[in-house]
């Protein structure tokens, strides 16, 4: 039987700075997903890369003195290189400026959208925002300045290749409308049916070779234009699956006719034009599948304004784990970021939960369980019927909760849902009273006994339970549970602390 696969993707960031903790949320999302469909029995495939051909990295490049490949060289390894400290498992890392796929795939897909009479070539007079790399007409400024990066876009006048955008209104608001394009949350695939219904317009497709500084990859047919940085970086969805270099690998994950696969775009509110539009109508026009979803998460701020690399305020996830280790970060972002509306970060927040949660919830469960098995029935499982209780209730039921939860691209209602395992556990210890029944079973109570197996097996069962569900979102931590919770030779390891204290005592 074939196994349903699912490919879920980042989208690709500019290399004009190091990486923040805003797209460090993004990635983790993006993880998760990954590793929880792997451990559902899904086949999975992972991808995350860099946007290397904006002209953004040209300037800040030109900015810094240095040149241009090797600017965007060095800041794509940076990307690249939190793999290990967020604990990623993609299983795919494409770069736009250095992977052979991908000048061959954006290639292919320019020449099937212009034998499909999309492309036309015209004069373009209008207001640039480079942060965006788009245009704007002034109704969509606010007080003349970008909505979201608050500079004042640059008058620019040339000609261009143009994309019918147009022509895809119908198809997409249908499209949209039924649900064969899922955008979530509602109020995201809302905002994209009202930029339909306020009109579509024929969008720039290109630039000059002299704007763009000549960087980036040439129009098919028309060497001093460069492809525009968003149909270039769009692209990346299906050229790192081998699309006009091997059709084999794109068909078997995008252009398969199985009905089993899902193809998920994670993404930024402030680019869900892009992706909800000109994504699929580029895709329309190539006569190609659409993505089956995309998931919009918000912001992450800091005092209220965006983390973002050009407004100054960033957060180095990398150093943030440096200082406060992969499971703090990653639960964070995990446990405390809604799915509708920006959170504010701090410190002191990350510390709070780690300490509550990780510290004094899961590691000290985990602990006080493993340390009364071996007090009380040095170190081995007691063997116990199975049981229809509350604890191995919740048990059963947590799966199906993180399973619908992540189905709606909610991960605080996920990880709150392996959280009721927590709690349930806890509150078992509490009304059962283990150390109680042991000293009644030690005084001749033979019931005591049995009750202190069904208990000590119960909770070790949830433990279990929590090492597994805990996995997609904790993967080291989930290792640890599950390799503390496990015989060895008959014998659980020795208890010990799981999570160390952050803010201390």
């Amino acid at each position: 039987m074939t196994r349903p696969r699912y490919y879920v993707t980042t989208t690709i960031p500019y290399v004009n700075a190091r990486p923040h903790l805003g797209f460090a949320l993004e990635l983790v999302q993006a993880d998760v997903l990954a590793r929880h469909r792997r451990s559902r029995g899904d086949e999975v495939r992972f991808l995350s890369g860099t946007d290397d051909n904006s002209l953004k990295n040209v300037l800040a490049a030109e900015a810094e003195g240095s040149d241009v490949q090797s600017f965007v060289d060095r800041n794509a390894d940076a990307f690249a290189a939190l793999r290990e400290p967020l604990a990623l498992s993609f299983d795919d890392f494409i770069r736009t400026s250095r992977d052979p796929r991908h000048r061959a795939g954006v290639e292919e897909l320019w020449r099937r959208c212009e034998a499909s009479g999309d492309l036309y070539r015209k004069h373009y007079e209008g207001l640039y925002c480079v942060g965006c790399e788009q245009f704007y007409t002034p109704a969509e400024l606010v007080e003349g300045r970008c909505a979201e990066h608050g500079t004042e876009p640059r008058a620019v006048a040339e000609e261009n290749w143009f994309f019918r955008l147009s022509r895809y209104a119908d198809t997409l608001r249908e499209l949209i409308t039924d649900g064969r394009l899922r955008i979530e949350p509602a109020a995201r695939r809302n905002e994209v049916l009202g930029l339909i219904d306020g009109g579509l317009h024929d969008f720039s497709i290109s630039r000059s070779h002299t704007r763009a500084r000549g960087w980036g990859i040439p129009v098919p047919g028309d060497p001093e234009q460069v492809v525009y940085v968003w149909w270039d970086a769009l692209g990346n969805y299906v050229t790192s699956l081998g699309f006009g270099s091997d059709e084999a690998e794109f068909g078997r994950w995008w252009a398969g006719e199985d009905g089993d696969g899902r193809r998920v775009h994670l993404v930024g509110k402030g680019v869900l034009r892009f992706h909800a539009v000109y994504w699929p109508a580029m895709l329309l026009s190539a006569g190609l599948p659409l993505p089956t979803d995309v998931l919009v998460h918000d912001y992450l701020t800091v005092d209220g304004r965006k983390i973002s690399k050009s407004a100054g305020t960033t957060v180095d996830p990398t150093a943030l784990v440096d200082a406060y280790g992969t499971d703090a970060v990653r639960w964070w972002l995990l446990r405390e970021v809604p799915r509708v509306g920006d959170a504010d970060f701090t410190t002191e927040r990350l510390v709070a939960r780690a300490d509550a949660d990780l510290a004094g919830g899961v590691g000290n469960l985990v602990n006080r369980v493993v340390t009364m098995v071996h007090r009380f029935r040095d170190g081995r499982e007691p063997a116990i019927a199975a049981a229809g209780g509350r604890l191995p209730g919740v048990c059963r039921r947590a799966p199906e909760l993180v399973d619908a939860a992540l189905a709606g691209h909610d991960f605080r209602r996920a990880a709150a849902a392996v959280w009721t395992v927590v709690e349930e556990a806890n509150r078992t210890i509490d009304e059962t009273r283990p150390w109680e029944l042991a000293r009644a079973e030690r005084s001749g109570d033979p019931a005591a006994g049995a009750r202190l197996d069904t208990a000590l097996g119960e909770l070790l069962h949830a433990c279990r339970t929590l090492g597994r569900e805990l996995a997609p979102f904790l993967p080291d931590a989930g290792a640890r549970i599950t390799g503390r919770c496990t015989p060895v030779d008959g014998v659980l390891p020795a208890p010990g602390p799981l999570f160390p204290r952050i803010a201390g005592d």
